[in-house]
């Protein structure tokens, strides 16, 4: 009996790491939000953040998890950035440092901008956890577009991060 069961949980977790490996989202075109947030550690995520701003398609956008030894100067220059685009439509978050406190520090910018509506900037691979971080923190009613960057993740990576999923969809489960 102990073993049908062992072997029932293993199945399940099998097939819900094959579904999360075969199922990573897209990217998100001609969608319009409010802001966009960008949660850095990955290739391409800025410059994905930035092409919606100068696309008119969000208006203002946050960079959450950045290196707090980098200033907006070298921010604008390592990504190319105008100074008009830095001044009117780009904010640096310095206090995150994993996904959760993304969630926070991302929550409290909209909040304070009285944002409606956030396009989700991470990678392919990333997007299940950070949004599931993000629908526990940001306001009730705000609509939240999910923009993935396209990656060519290792199954390492995939294991890895759908462990990670997991063990946050347990820790959102357990009372506070």
């Amino acid at each position: 009996m102990i073993i049908r069961f062992f072997a029932a949980v293993l199945l399940v977790y099998a097939f819900g790491f094959l579904g999360f490996a075969v199922t990573l989202p897209k990217p998100v075109s001609g969608q319009t939000t409010d802001a966009v947030v960008v949660l850095t550690g990955g290739p391409g995520r800025i410059a994905r953040g930035l092409s919606i701003v100068e696309q008119d398609l969000a208006e203002e956008m946050f960079v959450s998890g950045v290196d707090p030894d980098v200033r907006p100067a070298e921010f604008a220059a390592e990504f190319n950035v105008s100074r008009r685009t830095m001044q009117c439509c780009v904010t640096l978050g310095y206090l995150a440092v994993d996904t959760r406190s993304n969630a926070g520090e991302a929550a409290q910018w909209l909040k304070e901008n009285e944002f409606d509506s956030v396009r989700l900037v991470t990678t392919d691979w990333h997007m299940a956890r950070a949004s599931s971080e993000f629908s526990e923190t940001l306001p009730e009613g705000m609509r939240v577009v999910e923009d993935a960057v396209p990656s060519h993740p290792d199954l390492a990576t995939l294991y890895l991060e759908y462990n990670k999923l997991l063990a946050s969809a347990v820790s959102q489960g357990l009372p506070s």
